[in-house]
């Protein structure tokens, strides 16, 4: 009894708190991380680790919007296992299939925010997070489906420093948020046409998310604040 009652505190707790502003934290956190480690076969264990957490962070984020979790569950569980085979084989097709899942559980936890955000006409603290953490998803899922497109067809991209065609996740998660958000600094280049082709879709999806989304909450944090000095 004691423990259901601890159970139901923590869990109270927790939900009193904004899930996106933790999804984003760790986001960033793990940014740091890869500065670190990046490129390192001993610490990918490490990383990809801490990615697993960064996936039921995913997780309870879509849960707490209008999406369905066990989509959410049904992409988190293979990512993960094949992510850390990779990582014990050293196996490209594993590394792209799991690529695959995380970009698509990424996606579809983006397009779960989406919604949510888009779901009532008020602007909240968890739904500015959810905007900083929305975005983030998106240029993490491009950087996924880079680092597959890299897995199965190598050489569809070549720069960094030196000049190669096999970069590190974090290169890739580095053109992935310079073209999201048109910022048009990157030394690294596509080079099949698959490749450009999928960074033409980053360029689209990330216009698109600041025409439809960050405007209207823009718009309506500006409405609400006009209605309170009337």
């Amino acid at each position: 009894m004691t423990g259901q009652v601890s159970s139901s505190r923590v869990k109270r707790t927790l939900l009193h708190y904004h899930p996106s502003a933790f999804l984003l934290a760790a986001q960033l956190l793990l940014l740091i991380l890869y500065a670190a480690y990046d490129g390192i076969h001993q610490q990918r264990a490490l990383l990809s680790a801490i990615g697993g957490v960064l996936l039921v962070l995913v997780i309870w984020v879509v849960s707490r919007s209008p999406a369905r979790n066990w989509i959410a569950w049904l992409l988190a569980v293979p990512a993960f296992i094949l992510s850390l085979l990779s990582v014990y084989f050293v196996n490209s097709t594993m590394l792209g299939w799991s690529s695959l899942l995380e970009a698509l559980l990424y996606f579809y936890a983006a397009g779960s925010l989406i919604a949510y955000m888009l779901s009532d006409y008020q602007v909240t603290t968890d739904e500015l997070f959810a905007a900083g953490a929305t975005f983030t998803l998106i240029a993490w899922a491009f950087a996924y489906l880079y680092l597959m497109l890299q897995s199965w067809s190598p050489g569809s991209l070549i720069g960094g420093v030196p000049p190669r065609d096999q970069l590190t996740f974090v290169e890739l998660l580095f053109v992935s948020f310079t073209n999201l958000s048109a910022a048009g600094l990157s030394d690294v280049y596509p080079v099949t046409a698959a490749a450009r082709v999928l960074m033409m879709l980053e360029q689209f999806a990330g216009v698109g998310y600041v025409a439809m989304v960050i405007s209207r909450l823009i718009g309506m944090t500006t409405l609400r604040v006009r209605g309170r000095r009337a």
